[in-house]
């Protein structure tokens, strides 16, 4: 009798190993597998890193079309505003500020330009036009700089939480893990297969948000730093270009 109750024991026992082997055999860890198992508070997370994976997306591909045709135009104008200064053509100085648009440096330039032209009067230049000069080229380039910052600012919040909302469905895929385990005790991995699906993805998803748009962030803060201090050299260059002038007038 004692014989045969070990040897029941000892048969449930080995088909409850078998039974939590074939589960995990069977389990699907595929990435497909992993979403099938998903619930709708791990989906609405997963929704929310989607969309703010779009916007990053296109800010970075607005932001490179812009910088790009900025610097381009840049190139083209610098040097033929300079000959236009050079022989004292302010009138043509200024059409060509106005048919490079994209130009950072141009859009400075000619603001610093039509204020001076407003302003000069007379044989001499009076200081109060040097004054407004330099005012509308301080006035362009802060708003040029706003103007090259938009959108970056969207990008260093989604680098900064994306992260945690992956965190977020990753704690929510924890609790369906344990929930699993609590009310099917005994059944193998499947039990919890769910829970674990769901943490494992929004972890990694939150990181493959965030680091692009951290990483894009980073570059793009630089190139508008960059801008930025040509616009301060334009800005210094052609006020004293217009020292210059009143010197010779």
């Amino acid at each position: 009798m004692l014989l045969t109750n070990i040897w029941l024991a000892g048969s449930k026992l080995a088909f409850v190993l078998f039974q939590g082997e074939s589960s995990a055999q069977t389990e699907d860890f595929s990435l497909w597998g992993m979403i099938q198992k998903m619930e709708w508070p791990a989906i609405v997370v997963a929704i929310v890193l989607a969309l703010m994976s779009m916007y990053s997306i296109a800010v970075m591909v607005e932001r490179w079309l812009t910088f790009n045709a900025a610097k381009n135009q840049s190139r083209q104008f610098a040097p033929k505003v300079a000959q236009a200064l050079r022989e004292n053509r302010i009138d043509e100085a200024i059409a060509i500020s106005d048919r490079h648009k994209k130009s950072h440096l141009a859009m400075v330039v000619n603001a610093g330009l039509q204020e001076f032209q407003a302003h000069q009067a007379g044989a001499d230049i009076p200081g109060t036009t040097m004054d407004a000069a330099r005012r509308a080229l301080q006035r362009a380039t802060a708003l040029k700089t706003a103007e090259l910052k938009r959108g970056l600012s969207g990008l260093a919040t989604i680098g900064s939480t994306a992260p945690f909302v992956g965190l977020l469905g990753t704690v929510v895929g924890i609790i369906n893990a344990f929930q699993g385990m609590k009310s099917a005790e005994g059944t193998g991995i499947s039990a919890v297969a769910g829970g674990i699906s769901e943490a494992l993805i929004e972890t990694a998803f939150g990181l493959l948000v965030a680091i692009p748009a951290v990483w894009a962030f980073n570059i793009f803060q630089n190139k508008v730093e960059s801008f930025t201090i040509e616009m301060d050299n334009s800005s210094s260059e052609l006020i004293d270009y217009f020292i210059k002038r009143r010197e010779l007038r």
